[in-house]
């Protein structure tokens, strides 16, 4: 028998973000997913490194790589469309649910204890490390917004701003860290960046 799991997941890269706004450069499901993934185990390393805290990075990677595997068969759904009502939410929701079902039905049965729960968006395991994933997907698309208005963009302006009021309420050391010391990297050219090594 064969398992469609992993063309699926391949199929990600078909799958466009942002599809209401104007942007100077396309974003796909499977790049965004290889962000969020490297964030959040940066965001988990700041806490081990800097703040004591004792979190397992490179599982919250791996969490990462598979948050929004649903969108293969769902779509990405703009914020703004999905967060209209609660009805809407709701919806959706149930959509996600039925989606991670639909996938998780297509792997192999050795392996389905390894990946199911990965693909379940309202599993309970890995609370702590989610919390992370999250907050490296909301900080994944604040840095997409930052690149699109530092390339003279203003569509994503006020995206821009939203996600920053929503990264600062999260109250995350971890998260203030990269703000100040990694997020102001992405408004500068490459020949900035090298100049900058050169010094």
């Amino acid at each position: 028998m064969d398992y469609h799991f992993s063309a699926y997941m391949y199929r990600l890269k078909a799958i466009h973000r942002w599809s209401l706004m104007r942007s100077t450069s396309t974003e796909n499901v499977a790049e965004h997913s290889f962000h969020v993934a490297i964030l959040a185990h940066l965001l988990c390393e700041i806490a081990n490194q800097l703040y004591g805290k004792h979190l397992q990075a490179d599982r919250a990677a791996t969490l990462a790589l598979f948050h929004d595997a649903t969108e293969v068969f769902t779509g990405d759904i703009p914020t703004p469309v999905k967060h209209h009502n609660p009805r809407l939410l709701s919806n959706f929701r149930e959509m996600e649910a039925i989606a991670a079902e639909r996938l998780a039905s297509m792997i192999p049965p050795a392996l389905k204890p390894v990946y199911e729960p990965l693909l379940d968006p309202a599993s309970e395991t890995d609370k702590e490390l989610r919390k992370y994933v999250k907050a490296a997907d909301s900080l994944d698309a604040y840095l997409k917004c930052t690149w699109e208005v530092a390339s003279g963009n203003r569509e994503f302006a006020a995206a821009k701003a939203q996600l920053q009021n929503k990264l600062e309420s999260l109250n995350m050391p971890e998260v203030s860290y990269f703000l100040v010391h990694l997020a102001p990297s992405f408004e500068l050219t490459l020949d900035e960046l090298s100049d900058e090594l050169d010094e």
